[in-house]
């Protein structure tokens, strides 16, 4: 393990020159090693989490207990209360089933607006992306420029695989979601989420009912414009 954690410790002071930096996190396993490994190392970068609104109960439970073991560390965005009462009465509470453009119009309100605005002015931002998280992401690599958000992306656990996260959060006794017990290996809002069988990709769980190539919420990828929710007074 001492290669990857010098590794994903020297991106991270990597993206800590140059502030301001900051981590995203959805308190997935991977997730979990990184804010460790920022808080154990006292590595100045920011970390902040979105609050869709529709999260499972288990991963406020992990807010909760995150705050209790590595103290108030991390800052939370929420929707814009205006766009989101717009998006479900234009498209429905649950029309996000309905296509994918109705699914990444409420991404782009619960996720992507809110996440512009956590990033702003920021010259770096931090994931915890794995190369082995599915197809969305196989060209992953550990550094590369976002223009999308205007800044450097930095991936230390890029290289990591499933097995050496959780021997890190194992070893280290870490905080983690109790989801990820009971077979959700990639974790997102609770509609969007299911458990996976044997043999599924990891994020096979995440919008199932769609291609594996679309799968991704508009937090990393590239995009030419937003999808339009008109927000009428």
């Amino acid at each position: 393990m001492k290669p990857l954690l010098d590794s994903a410790l020297g991106l991270l002071r990597e993206a800590a020159s140059l502030r301001p930096a900051a981590f995203s996190t959805s308190f997935g396993a991977e997730d979990m090693v990184v804010l460790d490994l920022i808080r154990r190392h006292h590595i100045e970068i920011d970390i902040f989490t979105l609050d869709t609104g529709r999260l499972p109960e288990e991963t406020y439970a992990l807010m909760q207990q995150v705050e209790q073991v590595y103290g108030r560390c991390f800052e939370t965005y929420y929707p814009d209360t205006d766009a989101v009462q717009a998006l479900v009465r234009e498209r429905g509470i649950n029309g996000f089933y309905a296509s994918i453009d109705n699914r990444k119009a409420c991404c782009e309100v619960r996720k992507v607006e809110p996440l512009k605005r956590a990033l702003s002015g920021r010259r770096a931002w931090v994931t915890g992306l794995r190369v082995q998280q599915g197809v969305s992401r196989a060209q992953l690599t550990a550094r590369s420029r976002d223009e999308t958000f205007g800044l450097e992306k930095f991936n230390p656990l890029y290289d990591w695989t499933e097995q050496q996260v959780w021997q890190y959060i194992r070893d280290g006794g870490l905080p983690y979601n109790a989801l990820h017990d009971r077979h959700y290996p990639s974790i997102g809002c609770a509609p969007c989420t299911r458990a996976i069988a044997v043999g599924e990709d990891v994020r096979a769980g995440r919008w199932w009912w769609e291609n594996p190539e679309t799968r991704e919420c508009g937090l990393h990828v590239q995009r030419p414009a937003t999808i339009p929710i008109r927000v009428t007074a």
